[in-house]
């Protein structure tokens, strides 16, 4: 297990590597300039130029790419031209609201997927369940962000139920009222993220299920006179997890990255909202800081993925 974790350790360094390279590279050559955003349409060139000397950006790109490679060795992300902050700063800032969205979505919808998705499978004569299976079936095929507008309009706008914008309503709010108004806040979002994931894991988990149960060792199984739980949740399904556990582990690899869509849509303060300020911005620290964060989370996603891989399958770690 130590030398397939190590070998998986190394092409993680390695990835990263390449990754935080030819992601400064992508952003620096997309179109558009940041100084004649910062600058203003009014400003004269020589200004511009003078910003642009202040901000480096008048080196040649090569040089800029090492010297970014340099702080980024001593953990400096740079400073922000939009925001006038260290870029870390920036970011540190809008982990918690993502990490509240996405880890409250993601485990939602991981619990109830993955029942719905063995329920499916084990009941796949059930009228019941096979309405359920449509319904999986076209929440998966709505776009998120149409589904956010639906609930908006319709829980927010309409009924009035919950806030359809921002994480808080009441300023200077603490304690127990403090956190039932961002639950509150959460409520909408979370919905759209779950129903969505929900829908996705619950598929694959019945398409898995439904191959695990015509195997061989579930027929000796329940030979044997194992119970009907025994059977589905220690045989079958620990058998069907692995496609499951690669799809969470991508999931869980964009977390930290948030749904751009999402939190744009409900005014949600995340990394995902950050993404597309900077990117309207062409605050190039801000972007290129984001995508070396995202890559450093779907790498160690992977990992862990990896290593759970083992655990359920102790096959893999001869392979």
């Amino acid at each position: 297990m130590v030398l397939y974790l190590a070998r998986r350790g190394v092409w993680a360094i390695v990835i990263s590597v390449v990754a935080v390279i030819l992601t400064f590279l992508l952003i620096h050559l997309a179109p558009g300039d940041p100084i004649g955003i910062l600058a203003g349409d009014r400003s004269t060139a020589e200004y511009q130029q003078l910003l642009r000397q202040q901000l480096g950006l008048d080196q040649p790109l090569t040089v800029q790419l090492v010297r970014y490679l340099e702080r980024l060795a001593r953990r400096d992300l740079g400073y922000s031209f939009t925001y006038q902050a260290p870029v870390a700063e920036v970011i540190a800032s809008r982990v918690p609201p993502t990490l509240l969205l996405m880890g409250t979505s993601l485990s939602i919808a991981t619990i109830l997927g993955i029942w719905i998705g063995v329920q499916t499978a084990v009941g796949k004569r059930s009228p019941g369940w096979n309405l359920v299976t449509v319904l999986s079936l076209i929440g998966y095929s709505m776009p998120a962000f149409w589904l956010g507008q639906v609930l908006i309009l319709v829980l927010g706008v309409w009924a009035g139920w919950f806030p359809i914008l921002g994480m808080t309503g009441k300023i200077g709010a603490t304690g127990f009222e403090q956190a039932r108004d961002v639950a509150w806040h959460l409520v909408l979002p979370a919905t759209t993220l779950i129903v969505v994931e929900i829908a996705l894991i619950s598929r694959l988990t019945r398409a898995s299920m439904l191959e695990a149960l015509d195997q061989d060792f579930v027929v000796a199984a329940r030979g044997k006179g194992l119970s009907r739980r025994r059977v589905v949740y220690g045989h079958a399904l620990r058998n069907a997890l692995l496609p499951v556990v690669t799809v969470i582990g991508l999931e869980l690899g964009w977390i930290v990255a948030g749904f751009v869509v999402i939190e744009t849509a409900f005014s949600w303060p995340g990394l995902g909202r950050l993404t597309f300020e900077a990117i309207n911005a062409r605050d190039y620290p801000v972007i290129t800081g984001l995508f070396i964060v995202v890559t450093f989370s779907v790498v160690l996603a992977n990992l862990l993925t990896d290593f759970v891989y083992v655990i359920i399958d102790p096959r893999i770690r001869y392979g």
